[in-house]
């Protein structure tokens, strides 16, 4: 299992950039190299997983499902722009889908399933023509739902865009406020100014009960006079209570005893 951010280099795989038409020329009587390259690979394309046995130079998928992934999408994997398949599901990656992912003309599935993506659904996905599955299910995605090409016949889905509770607009019977505006962000923003509103009251409350304390410590012990006035008002305080207290106590032992008090 793989862990750990997803590298931008991805998109430095030059095979998966370019579409080439490339000429092999094979010797009779020698083996091709197409022989010796025998490998075994499966996977997730389309919501259903494939099996490779042979000719893996035909594949350009990438498939990093059910993983520990983590970290913002890896911007520089819509640079593979000859990719028919992105499956990136089923891991811990976060942030915003970037708008580059238009770039990828050629995908015919994309699989972004079970993450922790926010923002909005790019634009710029509807003009992935060739785009025949997609699935955006249980993510922090919100805003309007792109509309046109490609998204009239995926919309028919609803199951794409579940646990999203955020995104608005056709297909969706939740209708977006008026700017479009982004309840998500909004509602986290507010959050986290009232987080730091209370943090702060905090703070200052604390900060002038420890500056008002050792002022009137220090007032205290620099003025001699002060000191003394200080705790003899303490003392003829405590003694006026402790007389009170004393008068009270008497009193209600009479009340007890049945006597009338004066």
């Amino acid at each position: 299992m793989l862990k750990g951010s997803i590298p931008q280099c991805i998109g430095n795989l030059t095979s998966m950039i370019y579409r080439k038409k490339t000429q092999v020329s094979i010797t009779p009587g020698e083996p091709s190299y197409f022989e010796w390259y025998e490998q075994d690979v499966s996977q997730i394309i389309k919501g259903r997983e494939d099996h490779y046995t042979r000719n893996l130079k035909l594949v350009s998928n990438v498939d990093l499902s059910n993983n520990n992934l983590s970290g913002p999408f890896p911007k520089g994997i819509t640079r593979l722009t000859a990719l028919r398949g992105l499956n990136l599901s089923h891991n811990h990656l976060s942030g915003e889908i970037p708008t580059t992912i238009g770039d990828m003309k050629l995908l015919e599935s994309l699989d972004f399933s079970h993450d922790q993506f926010s923002g909005s659904i790019p634009s710029t996905m509807s003009s992935l023509t060739f785009l025949s599955y997609l699935n955006l299910s249980y993510n922090n995605l919100s805003g309007p739902i792109p509309q046109g090409n490609q998204f009239l016949t995926l919309n028919i889905d609803l199951s794409i865009y579940a646990r999203n509770k955020f995104l608005c607009g056709a297909p969706l019977t939740n209708h977006c406020d008026a700017g479009n505006r982004d309840k998500r962000g909004d509602d986290d923003d507010d959050g986290k100014h009232d987080r730091a509103e209370k943090w702060w009251f905090y703070f200052v409350v604390a900060l002038g009960f420890v500056t008002g304390f050792w002022v009137f410590i220090g007032v205290l012990l620099l003025k001699k006079g002060w000191r003394h006035v200080y705790f003899k008002c303490i003392d003829e305080g405590m003694h006026k209570i402790n007389v009170t207290l004393g008068r009270e106590l008497a009193r209600l032992k009479k009340r007890f005893k049945g006597n009338p008090v004066d």
